[in-house]
């Protein structure tokens, strides 16, 4: 009987902390007041269409474990092109400056000024993010609204929030390359 019973503590502590530690590794990312307030004192207003596309954010994939605050411009006439600048905030601590670039195609025309805020769920290292993620997106900006789309790649999800300015509309495919170093090719 004694010969089971280290058995039966090692089994009781193998499956009662494995609970903890997914609960653990799921308290990593952002809770989403800390959302709603970043993205806040980041666009320098509240509206009701931030507060939803957040919402929609976390109902779709919980808590970030990284975000992005940045700006970006863009125009299109059939095929466009996309430019950005930020800095990578993660739940960890780490802060970095990194760019963004990319190519669109699609039935979309027009330009448009953003200030983006992106969630970034399944991030374990930093470097994992200077890739290529495709995405799809639709826009329709006379004078300005908050849009939300979201990218993948190697099991990272984007999901970039923007609100800004302009005159633009369409839908296209394209890709965001994320980057060190600021490129002017958007390819």
């Amino acid at each position: 009987m004694s010969f089971i019973r280290p058995f039966a503590v090692l089994f009781f502590a193998l499956f009662a902390l494995a609970p903890l530690s997914a609960q653990a590794a799921e308290d990593d990312g952002y809770e989403k007041n800390e959302v709603l307030d970043a993205a806040k004192n980041f666009f320098g207003e509240t509206s009701e269409g931030l507060a939803s596309v957040i919402e929609k954010a976390f109902a779709d994939h919980g808590k970030p474990n990284a975000i992005i605050v940045g700006e970006e411009a863009s125009g299109a006439f059939f095929v466009g092109a996309r430019y950005g600048e930020g800095e990578l905030q993660t739940r960890s601590g780490i802060n970095r400056k990194l760019y963004w670039q990319g190519p669109s195609l699609g039935f979309d025309w027009g330009g448009n000024a953003s200030k983006v805020f992106t969630l970034i769920y399944h991030l374990s290292d930093p470097e994992e993010l200077f890739q290529r993620f495709p995405g799809v997106d639709g826009s329709l900006y006379v004078v300005g609204g908050v849009g939300l789309n979201y990218q993948e790649s190697s099991g990272i999800i984007l999901a970039p929030i923007r609100t800004g300015v302009g005159l633009r509309a369409g839908a296209n495919v394209g890709y965001l390359h994320y980057t060190k170093e600021k490129h002017l090719n958007p390819f």
